[in-house]
């Protein structure tokens, strides 16, 4: 069984990264939470020709468009490319989100961009993003949305909206654990590398096995929403169970190895855990999105490869 990504859509994911780090980098989130403007990233996304990739017209552009959400993670770009990309086409808009029914919001300010909106179960709607009512260090960019019913036609939407945005979470999470297993081989306690602990080995062993995990489910998620399989919402849901859970454990353990300067923003894993809270908390968080699945799934459960 081949689980890769195709060598095409793998080698546009490694471009777009090498793009966004000569394009300053990490300095593009900064910059962006310092004064509220993504346009940098936005016009970086333009260049590398992001918004001509349409994941329903098959497997490669798919896979294109996963591979960029996760390098887009991996920088944390102050972008919503996933949500971008999800973009139904056949409603007027720039991109889509996937809302709760109560309270819907997402991460959208500071774009000025037309938006849809899809509920789990199907619901679209054109949304019209409030005002900001507090600065991006401590909104994440999250505002209300005032919805106008479009259709109910949304079902299949509403799974690529929820998979695409795990991928960037994953790009997070590979960015996380590679800045920490740098962090423990270079510091120093006892004489000798914090890396050299049998401790410090464990923990990281567990955030990888969560990562690797997270990874495959995101591989499965994809393609049973690229092939339209009937259970592809079951599968999203799945995976962005998954993913929460996933980044609940590798940013714990990335932040308890850095110890305090790991909350600083002097260190990069400060900046990538802030701007990875909203895609952990919306559309819903950790007990919902369980919920929401159990309620799905009901007795039957998952089905699988081989069901």
């Amino acid at each position: 069984m081949i689980t890769d990504l195709g060598d095409e859509a793998a080698e546009y994911g490694r471009n777009a990264r090498r793009a966004f780090e000569a394009a300053s980098g990490d300095e593009l989130v900064q910059e962006a939470e310092r004064s509220g403007d993504r346009g940098g990233a936005a016009k970086l996304l333009d260049e590398l020709g992001a918004w001509d990739l349409d994941p329903w017209a098959g497997t490669e552009e798919m896979e294109a468009a996963a591979a960029l959400c996760r390098s887009a993670g991996w920088w944390a770009l102050p972008h919503p490319v996933a949500e971008r990309l999800a973009r139904p086409r056949d409603l007027d808009v720039d991109g889509l989100v996937v809302v709760a029914s109560h309270a819907p919001a997402a991460a959208v300010a500071g774009t000025d961009l037309r938006w849809a909106a899809v509920t789990l179960d199907g619901r679209r709607s054109l949304a019209t993003p409030a005002a900001p009512t507090a600065p991006p260090r401590t909104s994440g960019f999250v505002v209300g949305l005032s919805l106008a019913p479009v259709d109910t036609a949304g079902a299949r939407d509403s799974a690529l909206g929820l998979v695409l945005p795990c991928w960037t979470l994953l790009g997070m999470l590979d960015r996380a654990l590679d800045l920490t297993a740098a962090y423990v081989q270079a510091r120093q306690q006892f004489g000798q590398p914090l890396a050299s602990f049998q401790g410090v080995q464990f923990q990281l062993t567990d955030a990888e096995v969560e990562r690797v995990g997270l990874e495959e489910l995101a591989k499965h998620a994809l393609w049973s929403v690229e092939t339209r399989r009937p259970e592809a919402l079951d599968d999203a849901l799945a995976l962005r169970l998954a993913a929460i859970e996933a980044a609940e454990v590798v940013f714990r353990i990335a932040h308890q190895l850095h110890g305090a300067i790991g909350f600083c923003d002097e260190t990069t894993l400060s900046w990538l855990s802030r701007a990875s809270q909203p895609l952990r908390r919306l559309p819903l968080g950790l007990s919902a999105t369980r919920a929401a699945l159990t309620d799905r799934l009901g007795r039957h459960g998952l089905t699988g490869l081989f069901g």
